[in-house]
């Protein structure tokens, strides 16, 4: 079984993957979930064991549907804050951020348990607007969350377009067959970015498929209903 077909069914199952983008691009590893299974243990995990900003993905196709702005666009619409937001680090790619949120159920919003409340509401969302019911789902998202808040969405656009790790991860979950609902931090060593090679002992060590993103890319070159958010 292949690094993709292996990683598609530890998705189906609820378990992790971790995904590298490419030594061309950001050179980063993330540990990447299904967003329905993010109990607080899951946090912690995300937390401990990747370390990186924990955040939440979807379609880019979805947020719109949700009335979700990116936040560059956002940013740009408030004077002199445009000269940041049109601003591309060295990968030259816009930003996937879109906003940040915190369920209005959190006590601060930063907790293991505050994460995880966010995560699984934001699920319920995406899972009602993935399924067709957009009204229900922005009812939902304006009548429970709050902004800013301490989660931040990621929007996917199409991988032809992007290839970070929101792309990436998306259409890892698209191949499988899931919503596009996901929970995923960067990996970190001591005052650094982990490196790939110490990806490998850890998803070695723990069981975990390490996706490449030329594996992916060519795969996706096989099938390419991957290429769509």
């Amino acid at each position: 079984m292949g690094s993709i077909e292996r990683a598609i069914e530890v998705l189906k199952s609820g378990g992790p993957v971790l995904l590298y983008d490419g030594d061309e691009r950001e050179a980063e590893v993330d540990m990447v979930f299904p967003a329905w299974v993010a109990e607080p243990d899951v946090i912690y995990e995300l937390r401990v064991d990747a370390g990186g900003l924990l955040c939440f993905a979807t379609s880019s196709r979805l947020t719109a549907a949700l009335g979700i702005p990116w936040g560059d666009e956002l940013l740009s619409s408030y004077g002199e804050l445009r000269l940041l937001a049109n601003k591309r680090l060295r990968y030259k790619d816009r930003s996937a951020f879109t906003i940040w949120v915190n369920h209005m159920g959190v006590r601060t919003g930063v907790s293991d348990e505050d994460r995880s409340l966010t995560v699984r509401k934001l699920d319920e969302v995406i899972k009602m607007a993935h399924e067709g019911d957009l009204r229900g789902a922005r009812e939902l998202f304006y009548s429970e969350f709050q902004a800013p808040g301490h989660v931040p969405i990621l929007a996917a656009r199409s991988l032809r377009e992007r290839r970070g790790h929101t792309e990436m991860s998306v259409t890892l979950f698209k191949a499988a067959g899931l919503r596009p609902s996901i929970v995923l931090a960067e990996m970190l060593s001591r005052g650094r970015s982990m490196s790939v090679e110490e990806a490998e002992k850890v998803a070695e060590k723990k069981g975990i498929p390490l996706v490449k993103g030329h594996e992916l890319l060519e795969w996706c070159r096989k099938n390419e209903v991957c290429w769509s958010d």
